[in-house]
């Protein structure tokens, strides 16, 4: 049994102690709560996370699904997870990538944050109009071929830009349009 210093020094344990089967139990519960906090700390400290994701993650990881539910509360309680701060976060970071909303809305999906603070963190979602421009002049030269240009559109897509935008960035770069549908 691997047991962590605060483990030892609450249950008062020296070399050679013994002790009978209620205690074993209750320090095997102790060393096993202490084990899914201090790995929810590994967890968090990594990166930021979702409750949901958390708990997924611990019991992934061979925590007992109880002691992971305890250890996402205790995470909670001290203020080091928050989804709302997380799904911020992440929409943040779709949008300096250049992601359109589409994209941002899957990755909050992905990390598993409660449709409930969606709505607050994708309110200001910016158009992404100069993003769609700077990608297609990236990835376009003047005499690109339908074949280049169905390779960027279909790249934007796969970004979560809507056809609708791309298709104002492509007639603004005057490149032909006529042999994509209008929506």
């Amino acid at each position: 049994m691997r047991l962590y210093r605060q483990t030892v020094e609450d249950f008062g344990l020296y070399a050679g102690m013994e002790m009978d089967d209620d205690g074993i139990k209750k320090l095997r519960t102790a060393a096993g709560q202490m084990s899914a906090r201090m790995r929810a700390v590994r967890i968090v400290s990594a990166s930021s996370i979702s409750k949901g994701e958390l708990q997924r993650r611990l019991v992934q990881k061979g925590e007992d699904p109880e002691q992971a539910r305890e250890a996402v509360q205790w995470m909670c309680d001290l203020s080091l997870v928050d989804d709302a701060k997380t799904a911020e976060q992440i929409v943040s970071s779709c949008i300096r990538k250049g992601y359109g909303l589409a994209r941002a809305k899957q990755a909050l999906y992905e990390k598993r944050i409660p449709k409930a603070y969606w709505e607050a963190a994708l309110a200001d979602y910016p158009e992404q109009a100069d993003k769609i421009l700077e990608f297609l002049r990236a990835r376009l030269s003047a005499d690109a071929d339908e074949k280049a240009v169905r390779r960027a559109v279909d790249a934007l897509i796969r970004r979560g830009h809507h056809y609708g935008q791309i298709r104002k960035a492509l007639e603004q770069l005057k490149i032909e349009t006529e042999e994509f549908p209008e929506d």
